[in-house]
């Protein structure tokens, strides 16, 4: 008898370890493991593995991931070397820095957390530059699924910038449905600032905050000032 339970929890314990393991994630999904790092597949078992069997990252965990990865990165010593000016020459005000979950088409998943928070697998880093004529734009998209990235810079006259804006927009972003084990499009609101100049406009994500707008309020005052 005691051999037979013995039996019985082995086996229940080899059926755990298979299920909670990534060889039993559907086949979709493992086929995005294919060249990742190991944090990497952690993060893809995070936004597409699901259920009580299933060990994935927690919310908190994805977002230690994140800040770490952030916080080892000077981006303004990146953004100013990309730009090939020197910060003394870009003090018509403070340089502003943005920074939030990157949403749209191109990004691998989003997934909203038990803590109801939507996140998405691209975290944007944007940094702007203020010279006596010009602004000086540059963005870091940094996917943490895969090892792609997107930098690029902008630099716009003050005659030519129209507008600076903040919005929430709808932006429509793949999921992983677990129940249908496929990708879908979710609608999921993004604050976003905006740049703006004629038939154009240049987004970088954010998180609203006191810092933010007053970053933004100084921006524009720049703008009326330059424009007066």
């Amino acid at each position: 008898m005691v051999v037979f339970i013995i039996i019985i929890v082995l086996i229940g314990v080899g059926v755990y370890f298979y299920k909670s393991s990534s060889m039993s994630d559907p086949s979709e999904v493992q086929n995005r493991y294919k060249n990742r790092n190991d944090e990497q597949k952690k993060v893809i078992r995070y936004f597409a593995v699901d259920g009580c069997l299933s060990k994935t990252i927690s919310d908190d965990q994805y977002n230690e991931i994140v800040k770490s990865t952030i916080s080892k990165q000077d981006f303004k010593k990146k953004a100013l070397e990309k730009i090939g000016l020197d910060e003394s020459e870009l003090k018509e005000i403070e340089p502003v820095h943005f920074e939030g979950w990157a949403y749209g088409n191109n990004i691998s998943y989003a997934k909203r957390g038990k803590d109801g928070k939507w996140r998405s697998s691209a975290y944007q880093v944007s940094w702007l530059f203020f010279s006596s004529t010009q602004v000086y734009l540059y963005q870091n998209t940094i996917h943490f699924d895969k090892d792609d990235k997107k930098v690029s810079t902008e630099e716009y006259f003050y005659k030519d910038i129209t507008n600076f804006s903040t919005s929430t927009d709808t932006v429509e972003t793949p999921y992983w449905d677990a129940k249908q084990k496929k990708s879908l499009l979710e609608n999921i609101d993004s604050n976003r600032f905006a740049l703006t100049v004629p038939g154009d406009k240049f987004y970088c994500s954010l998180e609203l905050n006191d810092y933010t707008e007053r970053a933004i309020q100084a921006m524009k005052a720049k703008l009326r000032e330059k424009k007066s």
